[in-house]
């Protein structure tokens, strides 16, 4: 005869589970760990931009005799425009005062403050698809312009067609105490905040440009065309 022997059910024990105190313990220090490297880490700076005063030398390099000072205005939605800001008389050239070969816009114009640089459209460090003029004859052609890494130099480069065609040359950043040098109607003019700081400073009113007090120039309709060649010497 089989016998069964009665089973018995032993008790089941329940272990704690610890996974996922563990887990979120480590989540936790990793995210204070981030916290403190992004904390000790230096902040990136801001990639640099065209906006400032440039100066054009007659070699191109750094230590030539100043031919023209280009401001660049930033005038939103990633246009920039440059004007003439101030010029340097040139032996065995004549001294421009007005525009007097333009066709467009900017005939009879003064140089002083005459747009040279227009519809500039931005991508990080290169602006594409803009203009130049040459107050000489009047002429206006294609351009684009690259600031380079550090800032402090701009890279103009006028072109034929395809910029592939084109010749390059470079313009230095001046510093903000160039500013100073320039005339007090430019200065009104195009960069109000800066001409209202130089009359707090000497304790007199902003002097104002005719017509244009604490006003910035309008973005000017686009050049026509006239075709296109690396900026004249």
């Amino acid at each position: 005869m089989i016998t069964h022997r009665p089973t018995t059910h032993r008790p089941t024990t329940h272990r704690p589970t610890t996974h996922r105190p563990i887990r979120l313990v480590a989540r936790a220090a990793v995210a204070a760990f981030a916290l403190l490297l992004s904390a000790a880490a230096p902040s990136v700076a801001a990639e640099p931009t065209a906006a400032g005063l440039w100066q054009r030398t007659d070699t191109g390099k750094p230590g030539g005799k100043p031919v023209v000072w280009v401001l660049m205005l930033d005038r939103g939605n990633n246009m920039y425009e440059g004007i003439v800001a101030k010029s340097f008389p040139q032996a065995g050239q004549p001294n421009l005062t007005i525009c007097e070969e333009c066709e467009d816009d900017r005939k009879n114009q003064p140089i002083l403050g005459i747009s040279l640089i227009r519809d500039m459209k931005r991508k990080g460090r290169v602006y594409e698809n803009g203009n130049i003029l040459d107050p000489r004859n009047g002429d206006v052609w294609k351009a684009m312009l690259t600031v380079s890494p550090d800032g402090q130099t701009l890279t103009l480069r006028g072109y034929l067609m395809t910029p592939a065609l084109g010749k390059d040359e470079d313009w230095f950043r001046l510093p903000d105490t160039a500013i100073s040098q320039l005339d007090p109607e430019i200065v009104t003019k195009f960069m109000p905040e800066q001409a209202a700081m130089q009359a707090a400073q000497a304790g007199k009113p902003p002097v104002a440009a005719p017509g244009t007090a604490g006003k910035a120039k309008a973005p000017p309709a686009p050049a026509p065309k006239g075709g296109a060649m690396a900026p004249a010497k």
